[in-house]
């Protein structure tokens, strides 16, 4: 079994940065794709970004150009570098890996202030 263990959520002003990560421990032999995906109260959960391990990646429109994704497969940890935030960036964020099946983080809270 997979856990999976996430950090770097927090409050921060709109126009500001944070880096969010998702760190893999347990029962791993490879992860595929890990990846990102965000729920705002009241909406429903999102895809933000995802890549794969040989590092090709896809990112939600709303994040293009502001939010990247990378991984360190040594350490079986992906991040989120989040610039330009904006307001409608708050939420919580779920990080994934995929192996035989899905793991879920327990989720990071993002609030960005106007």
């Amino acid at each position: 079994q997979v856990q999976l263990v996430e950090s770097g959520g927090g409050l921060v002003q709109a126009g500001g940065s944070l880096r969010l990560s998702c760190a893999a421990s347990g029962s791993i032999f490879r992860i595929n794709d890990m990846g990102w995906y965000r729920q705002a109260p009241g909406k429903q959960r999102e895809l933000v970004a995802g890549i794969s391990h040989g590092g090709s990646t896809d990112y939600a429109d709303s994040v293009k150009g502001r939010f990247t994704i990378s991984r360190d497969n040594a350490k079986n940890t992906v991040y989120l570098q989040m610039s330009s935030l904006k307001p409608e960036d708050t939420a919580v964020y779920y990080c994934y890996a995929d192996q035989t099946y899905r793991t879920w983080g327990q989720g990071t809270q993002v609030t960005v202030s106007s």
